[in-house]
């Protein structure tokens, strides 16, 4: 009798499965997945039919899966899945969850329910949001995503901060991000000329999560894959994806939009890696290498300040010795220093920052 083969995730990867998401989660191996993008259903139905001033309808979100009795039986399918995502994280995975007011408080404290760490939550501000046609309430311009890591324990997880900050002109990226809704061409229609989906995300949204929360080749799991925006996203960028759908109608939708989609070249979604995540060169391997010799003047930019560099690596500044951090703070009068990036040294008449000979050692060692 022959052993059962135990099923491994990539027997899952880059495919769509049509089914019911916590059942088809269950079928994946735990531990095997390093990120998940949630879009559960929001619970948002209108109570009665919304027109606009011209008297024209307004599409809201009325089908079937969008559809709880009661808060109640909402929070015993949010604690559901949410366990089984949990179940199949990696222990360095994470996940994000979208939502509106009318329910993303609540899978907020079942996360907590649950043990996850919300590392941030983070705001989409909809640079064209529908108005409020009543005048009754202020209109609902923006969606919240919370970044949860599996646990309050986990040590590690993705975040490519250095690359946030550069698609973010060279500055932290924020916890508000501002971009429109799925509109114009990228937005799917049926043959009706209807929306083919009441909640499409735009790619924009899932292009940032990815590039912020993932490294290339990792596998992203979409539970509620709608119309395979996660999916699109994630073979342009070089990842592996997995989406479950229960709506057939929307899973064809998927399939044709994400075999139309072209994976970029691997040096183009390399990730700019977490300063971090770098290995550590200590400053005395500068010495070692013959970058540097004993004796050398370190200038900061304005040559407001010197200090020769000693045999040891150490630096000595009038009778103060210690390191490039420790001295770079003495002479500021500060309590820390990135001595990297404030010493310098003379090459060719000008001044050059210490930094470039510690990324040329990297580069050596590959």
């Amino acid at each position: 009798m022959g052993v059962e083969k135990k099923p491994d995730v990539s027997d899952f990867c880059n495919k769509l499965i049509v089914g019911n998401c916590l059942e088809e989660m269950d079928r994946l191996p735990a531990n095997s997945v390093d990120l998940i993008f949630a879009d559960p259903p929001y619970n948002l139905q209108l109570n009665s039919e919304l027109l606009r001033p011209d008297h024209s309808r307004v599409e809201g979100v009325e089908d079937d899966w969008d559809k709880f009795d009661t808060f109640a039986s909402y929070d015993r399918f949010s604690h559901a899945w949410l366990n089984s995502a949990r179940r199949v994280l990696k222990d360095t995975g994470a996940l994000w969850v979208i939502g509106s007011y009318h329910n993303i408080f609540r899978v907020g404290a079942t996360l907590m329910d649950l043990d996850y760490w919300i590392l941030n939550d983070v705001i989409w501000r909809k640079t064209n949001p529908m108005p409020n046609f009543r005048g009754r309430r202020f209109t609902n311009a923006h969606e919240t995503l919370i970044w949860a890591a599996k646990s309050a324990d986990q040590k590690k997880y993705t975040f490519n901060y250095e690359a946030m900050k550069a698609l973010n002109e060279d500055l932290q990226m924020r916890s508000d991000w501002t971009m429109p809704i799925c509109s114009g061409g990228e937005r799917l229609k049926n043959d009706a000329g209807d929306k083919a989906h009441p909640t499409q995300k735009p790619e924009a949204l899932l292009n940032r999560i990815l590039l912020a929360t993932t490294n290339p080749g990792d596998i992203v799991l979409d539970p509620f894959f709608g119309t395979g925006t996660t999916g699109a996203a994630a073979k342009r960028l070089g990842r592996n994806w997995i989406g479950i759908e229960q709506d057939e109608t929307y899973a064809s939708y998927a399939r044709d939009r994400i075999a139309k989609v072209k994976r970029l070249d691997a040096d183009i979604v390399e990730t700019t890696p977490s300063k971090r995540s770098l290995p550590r060169i200590p400053f005395g391997t500068l010495l070692e290498r013959g970058l540097l010799e004993p004796g050398t003047t370190l200038y900061d930019t304005r040559k407001r300040h010197t200090a020769k560099i000693r045999a040891d690596g150490t630096l000595v500044c009038s009778n103060d010795k210690g390191s490039i951090h420790q001295i770079g703070a003495r002479v500021q009068g500060l309590d820390a220093c990135n001595g990297w990036t404030y010493w310098h040294f003379m090459a060719e008449g000008e001044l050059k920052s210490i930094d470039l000979l510690r990324q040329q050692v990297r580069a050596e060692n590959g």
